[in-house]
């Protein structure tokens, strides 16, 4: 290993993001091999001990590889959120870069990263009356007020995703201002900060990644996950939105069998990695990669 001159200035983080089973994991330790690095969890599961298999999460193999931090330090009834999230990786992060060495910040849950990386967003947060108003509506209706509130923002939504489109119309309805206005002055306000960002995306075909899901789904059912869960007392709210929880929790109970879960845990994922896809897109800032095949 080359000596580095700790009194240059430390070295940036790295942020390695993309879809789940994308290949991050195998990305972030070529890139800590290469840059004398070490890496970070952002993903919002696998900062949770018990739970590695279900998760995800590096293997003991690959840990040893370089150091990892931020993996399997939560008890899983432990309640958790990307403010939360930013506390605990702000001092990890700069610890390592105080040794010279580079920090490899690894893992698909977009809010997590972008309260990392910007900060919070000045958005309101979300309000449960309003939000079981719009959601008895029919997504046409909220495409239509969003239209109506604020074309701009409704121009650059996915407007066949209920959830993007909700809750853009929550923010102008709350605010009474435009969604798109809002967007546009923190970004402005972050500007300094994206540009001095670096990271990568990682990009597969659709085929390819649904391929590697339907492998590691099975990997997992087969690898120990279900006694994973078996074995759980208790889980924070935030642990029970992790994909495959409620599903192996539902096999177990009898109310579905082995196939019926491995699917709902599959299509789960699919749209999980669909949604991810859609969260870095806006991340200009991050490079595209393609892995070889």
């Amino acid at each position: 290993m080359v000596a580095r001159d700790l009194s240059a200035a430390p070295p940036t983080p790295i942020y390695v993001c993309g879809p789940t089973a994308s290949g991050k994991t195998a990305l972030a330790l070529e890139l800590a091999a290469r840059h004398d690095g070490e890496i970070v969890n952002a993903d919002a599961f696998q900062l949770y001990h018990g739970l590695e298999i279900l998760t995800a999460a590096p293997s003991a193999e690959e840990r040893a590889v370089v150091p990892h931090h931020l993996f399997s330090v939560l008890d899983p009834a432990t309640p958790n959120d990307a403010q939360s999230y930013v506390r605990l990786a702000t001092p990890v992060i700069a610890e390592i870069a105080s040794r010279g060495r580079t920090p490899i910040v690894t893992g698909g849950s977009g809010l997590y990263l972008k309260f990392l990386t910007h900060g919070a967003s000045p958005l309101p947060t979300g309000d449960a009356a309003l939000r079981a108003e719009l959601d008895a509506l029919p997504l046409e209706d909220l495409v239509e007020e969003l239209r109506r509130l604020d074309p701009v923002e409704a121009s650059r939504t996915p407007l066949q995703n209920r959830r993007y489109v909700s809750r853009a119309v929550e923010i102008c309805r709350l605010t009474g201002g435009k969604a798109s206005e809002l967007r546009d002055q923190w970004e402005t306000a972050t500007a300094s900060k994206t540009a001095a960002l670096h990271g990568y995306v990682i990009h597969r075909s659709r085929p390819d990644l649904h391929a590697r899901i339907a492998r590691r789904t099975r990997a997992m059912l087969e690898g120990g996950a279900i006694d994973e869960v078996a074995a759980l007392e208790s889980v924070s709210t935030t642990f029970e939105k992790a994909i495959g929880f409620r599903e192996i929790r539902a096999l177990i109970r009898g109310e579905i069998d082995r196939a019926t879960c491995e699917e709902q845990i599959n299509a789960a994922t699919r749209q999980y990695a669909k949604r991810q896809e859609t969260w870095f897109k806006r991340e200009s800032w991050l490079t595209p990669h393609t892995p070889e095949l």
